[in-house]
């Protein structure tokens, strides 16, 4: 190769037209001389793997990296000159490359390519970032939806897993439940005269074979208990979802505790206050009544047990010995963190709600709960019971009592209460079937309208004059043929309070609008349970079909969901804006 006229110093070019720096002699690198005239060191050159992939590195990151890179290298890059000694370009030793723009000098010094040269040539302890192949791109990527199919398929397995142990736990509750009142009934047929007939000795057999007055006895093997259907599934898996979790069990029943225990302390603070100020005689006679607060009793869904998932408002009741006054709600208000303080080092925020009658206690940790206490006294039912009294209106009330309507309605929870855990907590379904009906009322505005208490006396009625015991989905379904056979419209006899002396309904409150809405809507959703697609009625994902050789029962072909097209479109363009409930 010509060498090339410059001006001084001389510069002679050395590698020809092919790169002689690939293998591992260095006989190569021992002539060449710089600019200054210095020979450059000669260093043995490694050999590199150009498929060698270290680690996968992203755009992201190499923009990041590149960023922070050092120049190297400066000494390799010559500058060229013609005869008059004007630079004219650029060359690199390193990369046999040339440029002509200046500003390219420092991104060249900066490049991938020049620092793999350097790396080879000068020094080979330079980190150097290795782009990956498309190659290493592809496997990386296959390895990861690979990790992510085995991650969906354990989690679906452990959501398999922990719904059979719950019905298995469900079975068995079933199966003694049910022992037990077989035995408690033939118990009591024992113990009655007649052997057991109310209405006398059995007479001769009558139809099917069966006495009157005795009821028919299985013959026989008991028969097969009826596998669990599709609806008990979505039923369960969904009560799974909205049931409490066990940090926010544990942060309720701690604040619930504490504030029982604090206002145990704060009426004995009353009390001692009391005496305290009547030293007489004649006081200690009325033994009865020095104490004013007399007990706290727990109402609402913690009482019966209807918490869902986000429920953070619990409801208790401070029954007082007279009518609760503002001076008490006062002086309970300032006594209260005092104790608190003696019982929790914990922090908590209380506030005196005066139109409420209550006190709300809010938790400063997480997860943030609030207690509301509200003040009653069962004086103001007796006296609301004898309005009609001559001497009721000799009584005379405090300046200062609290709203009346309030007081009431704080008895009529104890009631509530009381009833619920008599009637409702033992049957079967009964609790999870209203849990659902509670999210539902939360997440579909028709349903918002419904009065919770009329709920729970629905869903009692109706799983109570069934036959048998009813499943979850069975139960379900049952409530929505309830609703849908027009039972809370106009003109129907209505659901009235069983806590309540004179007739009063529970849905004396709704609109002749939102019962019609609601009855359509509780149509509706019978026909979606009637057809398969009980997850649009409960609001989540359809569950995995079990195995072929276990669904015996379906054989015939059904459209998919995912063609776009569902099975109710052919009923009419005026139930589709009904999907948008569910």
């Amino acid at each position: 190769m010509a060498a090339k006229k410059t001006s001084t110093p001389k510069i002679n070019f050395v590698g020809g037209n092919k790169l002689q720096s690939t293998g591992n002699k260095t006989e190569d690198l021992k002539g060449t001389e710089s600019v200054k005239g210095t020979p450059v060191p000669s260093v043995q050159i490694p050999e590199v793997k150009p498929d060698t992939v270290s680690e996968p590195v992203t755009p992201a990151s190499l923009a990041a990296l590149q960023s922070d890179v050092q120049p190297v290298g400066h000494d390799y890059v010559e500058e060229v000159r013609n005869d008059e000694g004007k630079v004219i370009r650029f060359h690199c030793k390193l990369c046999e490359c040339s440029f002509n723009d200046p500003n390219a000098k420092e991104m060249h010094l900066k490049g991938r390519r020049h620092r793999l040269q350097y790396k080879k040539k000068v020094n080979p302890d330079l980190q150097v970032e290795v782009k990956p192949s498309i190659r290493a791109r592809k496997i990386q990527e296959e390895k990861m939806r690979k990790q992510m199919q085995k991650e969906e398929y354990w989690r679906r397995r452990e959501e398999e897993e922990r719904w059979r142990m719950e019905m298995r736990r469900y079975e068995e509750d079933m199966y003694w439940r049910r022992m037990e009142e077989e035995q408690h009934h033939w118990d009591d047929r024992r113990r009655m005269p007649d052997g057991g007939y109310p209405h006398g000795p059995p007479g001769p057999l009558g139809l099917l074979g069966v006495r009157p007055g005795m009821p028919p006895q299985p013959q026989g093997p008991a028969p097969l208990r009826r596998p669990d259907s599709s609806d008990d599934r979505y039923v369960m898996t969904k009560h799974a979802t909205i049931y409490p979790t066990e940090e926010e069990l544990q942060a309720v029943q701690k604040i619930v505790s504490i504030t029982e225990r604090a206002l145990k302390l704060v009426s004995d603070s009353l009390s001692e206050h009391e005496k305290s100020k009547n030293k007489e005689g004649d006081d200690k006679k009325e033994g009865g009544k020095d104490r004013a607060l007399k007990g706290v009793l727990r109402v609402g869904v913690l009482a019966k047990g209807l918490l869902l998932r986000g429920d953070r408002n619990v409801n208790l009741v401070l029954l007082c010995s007279e009518k609760p006054s503002k001076t008490l709600l006062t002086r309970i208000a300032e006594n209260l963190p005092k104790q608190l303080a003696v019982i929790s080092p914990e922090k908590y925020d209380i506030k005196c709600a005066v139109s409420e009658a209550a006190i709300i206690l809010n938790s400063c940790v997480e997860p943030k709960m609030q207690v509301t206490i509200t003040l009653t006294s069962p004086i103001i039912r007796e006296e609301n019971m004898r309005e009609g009294d001559v001497t009721s209106g000799m009584v005379k009330d405090p300046p200062d009592v609290l709203d009346r309507q309030k007081c009431l309605d704080a008895l009529a929870a104890l009631r509530h209460a009381k009833w619920f855990q008599a009637r409702a907590n033992g049957l079967q379904s009964c609790v999870i079937i209203i849990r659902i009906l509670r999210d539902l009322c939360q997440r579909v505005p028709t349903w918002s309208d419904f009065p919770s208490w009329a709920m729970e006396l629905l869903v009692e009625k109706a799983i109570s004059s069934a036959s048998s015991p009813q499943s979850p989905g069975d139960a379900l379904r049952r409530v929505f043929e309830c609703i849908s056979s027009g039972i809370i419209l106009k003109g129907s006899p209505g659901l009235l309070d069983p806590c309540e002396k004179d007739p009063f309904d529970t849905l004396a409150t709704m609109t002749d609008q939102q019962r019609e809405d609601i009855t359509s809507s509780a149509q509706f959703a019978l026909r979606l349970l009637a057809f398969r697609q009980i997850h649009k009625v409960l609001g989540m994902d359809p569950l995995p079909q079990m195995s072929q050789r276990f669904n015996i029962h379906n054989n015939r072909k059904r459209r998919r969901d995912s063609d776009g097209v569902d099975g109710f479109e052919a009923e009419g363009k005026k139930d589709k804006k009904d999907y948008d409930n569910f």
